[in-house]
């Protein structure tokens, strides 16, 4: 199969979390850097981190993912996409909020990709393992693990039946299955159509679970500090939203996104990854195991508890992750490392 190993990549949606990550990586091994941001203004940031690379990182504003032909511009010439860039919508009331330009966004890309077969080898379309995971009724649920096969038509249901009215987080994994099953239905139509060779380009899908770490990205403010990134901070430094819930003793799943960043330039230069759908999921933590870890590095964490051991808890929802090894040849950080260093992050920004 078709692996890229030089020449000109397009990251979308340059300027978020793992995107910047993701640019550092494939500028550090000397590709050629297009990049995808909605507005000029994003991009100066981006510009200056870079600078170092001069011309090997361009800028390109695509300002709506969903409209005919976003892409087109942009695709032409590359050799492969790593398409990073999603709606991510936690408080859609109508669900087509988030399911209309995760599925439009993630058509258009490839039918660029068509149009410009000629150059392009790869397309790597980044999902979530919330296409993957049907979470547990309840706390006593059996517990579960969840591999590539698995999808969670539940949460379409749910959105099918209740619109509106369905749980606001079902809303967006809703999205995010039904726009994986729309880029593989599209990747799978073209290829039949023209014939592997005809397409000229394969199609690889990484699907992380929640992604944590130090910030790279342009955040100006600590208002303007959120994502998954913000949510360990309120968790692990400042203890909000935890008191002593049960969840904080529940068993979850992360990857970190240095480590995640690093699967999309891997799943750009492995030779046996076309056509595979791949989990991305580096440890397990709770998030009493997270600030346990952190109090050893700042006196400023509250609410640990020494008695608390993350390895006798078996997560209700789990993966296997086994294939991004395999096939990635990829290792994941520990939980130790990525505490350490979101920490200095944070001290750096003065956040602790």
């Amino acid at each position: 199969m078709p692996t890229v190993t030089s020449g000109r990549v397009l990251v979308t949606g340059a300027n978020g979390y793992v995107a910047v990550w993701v640019l550092k990586y494939l500028l550090e091994r000397s590709f050629e850097v297009r990049g995808t941001v909605r507005s000029e203004s994003k991009g100066t940031y981006l510009r200056d981190l870079f600078e170092a690379y001069g011309d090997n990182l361009e800028l390109v504003v695509v300002d709506d993912i969903t409209k005919e032909g976003a892409f087109d511009a942009a695709v032409e010439g590359v050799d492969a996409i790593l398409h990073v860039a999603a709606p991510v919508n936690l408080h859609a009331v109508d669900p087509d909020e988030v399911i209309v330009p995760g599925v439009n966004g993630a058509v258009n890309i490839l039918k660029s990709a068509v149009k410009h077969r000629a150059t392009v080898k790869r397309v790597v379309f980044t999902s979530s393992c919330a296409a993957i995971v049907t979470p547990p009724e309840s706390l006593d649920a059996k517990p579960r693990v969840f591999d590539e096969n698995d999808w969670n038509d539940a949460a379409v249901k749910e959105v099918q039946e209740k619109g509106r009215d369905a749980f606001p987080l079902n809303k967006y994994r809703a999205s995010k299955v039904l726009a994986e099953r729309a880029a593989w239905e599209f990747y799978e139509k073209e290829k039949a159509r023209m014939g592997a060779e005809g397409l000229g380009w394969d199609f690889v899908v990484l699907a992380p679970p929640y992604i944590f770490g130090p910030v790279l990205h342009e955040v100006p403010s600590f208002d303007a500090f959120s994502g998954t990134a913000r949510l360990w901070y309120n968790r692990v430094v400042k203890g909000i939203e935890t008191g002593h819930g049960a969840w904080m003793n529940n068993g979850y799943e992360y990857v970190d996104v240095r480590d995640f960043a690093h699967a999309e330039v891997l799943a750009l230069i492995s030779p046996d990854v076309g056509g595979e759908r791949i989990i991305t999921c580096g440890q397990r933590f709770t998030w009493q195991g997270f600030v346990n870890i952190a109090s050893r590095y700042s006196d400023k964490i509250p609410g640990t508890d020494p008695s608390h051991d993350p390895s006798k808890l078996t997560p209700l929802a789990s993966y296997n992750s086994e294939k991004s090894r395999r096939l990635l040849g990829i290792q994941y950080r520990s939980l130790e490392e990525t505490t350490k260093d979101t920490l200095e992050d944070l001290k750096s920004r003065g956040w602790l």
